[in-house]
């Protein structure tokens, strides 16, 4: 009998060690590789070594500061079953209007020649205002008229892509005040992000909001059986992914010292691919800040490498729709499994 208990608990102990080892550990140690074979390729078409230059690694991870900013407010929606296409258009929308308040009276071409040299925190308010009120109206549609995520958030892909248009006719935004500029500058992106990384994996891991969170991306009725106001929560992921993409516009405009148009397209499918990637699901219920973060700097090496090797943008864009497409194909594949065990 002790004989047969034993056998019987070594499957168990196996499986418990295997659920403390963090997830996110794979994740990085496909960085990791990743980052060795370019460093391998580089000695042998570039002759140059990709890991030991500090100035490309310092490009590198501020290109890649933005997209975290959104992709944590991504996170969010994709844990709760959702998605969010607008994140990118808000981007832009926010980076032209917030830039409109933060322009120098010494510049000719003012768009509001007396709310010149404004105080910093105004501009980066009206950002942020912004796209929480862009999240916001997408929740609202997705709560409360019970479209699809898809549909709802596409919509505003148009619309706010629009508005950054119509706003100036076209023409950017320049001349901003170096108190704006600032938090562009250095390495002030790269921290912004990792504050914004830190604030919402605590809030997922240890409050009642990540566990409303997951709770209604792994069973949205039994979520509500147990007494989750779906609507509501639904509502402030949206305006909480929404303002990030606001703070995201920003510091987009802050790091260029200009606003345009066409500022953010396709952030929101990098965003996409950096949480996929970092082994957050998309049929909801799965996924860590940690993890999305591992994802955004595989990302970044990714196309910081391909610049490396000389290899052409439309071709880093074919491997990345490959990656997207491959991660999904795993995250299934461990979704099949989990539900056998």
């Amino acid at each position: 009998m002790n004989t047969n208990a034993a056998e019987a608990a070594a499957p168990l102990a196996t499986r418990a060690r295997r659920r403390r080892v963090p997830p996110e550990l794979s994740i990085f140690l496909v960085l990791v590789g990743i980052a060795l074979i370019y460093e391998i390729l580089g000695w042998i078409f570039v002759g140059q070594s990709f890991l030991f230059n500090s100035q490309r690694l310092t490009i590198m991870i501020l290109q890649v500061a933005v997209i975290g900013i959104i992709a944590v407010g991504v996170t969010q929606v994709i844990i709760t079953g959702g998605i969010d296409l607008s994140s990118g258009s808000v981007v832009g929308m926010t980076a032209m209007i917030a830039a409109s308040f933060a322009q120098a009276s010494t510049w000719p071409r003012a768009l509001y020649p007396s709310l010149t040299d404004l105080p910093f925190f105004i501009p980066i308010g009206v950002g942020l205002l912004i796209g929480l009120a862009a999240g916001f109206i997408n929740g609202q549609l997705i709560a409360k008229t019970k479209i699809p995520p898809f549909i709802a958030t596409l919509g505003m892909m148009v619309s706010a892509r629009g508005i950054s248009k119509w706003y100036t006719k076209g023409q950017p935004v320049s001349g901003l005040t170096d108190q704006f500029n600032f938090i562009g500058t250095g390495i002030w992106p790269v921290i912004v992000f990792l504050v914004v990384a830190l604030i919402f994996h605590i809030a997922l891991r240890y409050t009642r909001y990540g566990k409303f969170t997951y709770a209604i991306g792994a069973n949205v009725q039994a979520a509500r059986v147990s007494g989750i106001n779906i609507e509501a929560h639904l509502i402030k992921v949206y305006a909480i992914a929404g303002l990030l993409a606001g703070l995201a516009g920003v510091v987009t405009a802050a790091r260029a010292q200009t606003a345009q148009a066409g500022m953010g397209v396709m952030y929101e499918l990098d965003a996409i691919a950096a949480t996929v990637i970092g082994g957050t699901s998309l049929t909801g219920g799965v996924g860590r800040i940690t993890g999305t973060v591992i994802g955004t700097i595989i990302l970044g090496v990714m196309t910081s490498g391909f610049t490396f090797l000389r290899v052409d943008a439309y071709y880093q864009e074919i491997v990345k729709g490959l990656i997207i497409v491959a991660a999904v194909v795993i995250d299934v594949y461990r979704q099949k499994k989990r539900a056998k065990h």
